[in-house]
């Protein structure tokens, strides 16, 4: 059964209903792109993990800069006990 015939009034009508519902869904899109993208208020949001996240990660640097020095230590003492 094939499709009803639409005037070129409705198929007018239809393409601009179909445009501005893009419009709409654009500008929609546009503000939670700017909500999502928008870092300072999603801090403000995820305070209390970003403090946790920022102590774990300041803990592991240091603890992998004081790691590599002890190793780099290490190394200079037994080179020189060794003679070398």
């Amino acid at each position: 059964m094939a499709p009803p015939q639409r005037s070129p009034e409705e198929i007018r009508a239809s393409i601009e209903q179909n445009r501005v519902e893009l419009g709409s869904a654009v500008e929609k899109l546009r503000v939670e792109v700017v909500h999502l993208t928008d870092w300072r208020s999603q801090l403000r949001g995820h305070e209390r993990q970003a403090l946790v996240a920022a102590g774990i990660a300041g803990f592991l640097l240091g603890g992998g800069l004081a790691a590599l020095g002890a190793l780099a230590g290490g190394r200079r003492r037994r080179r020189r006990r060794e003679g070398l």
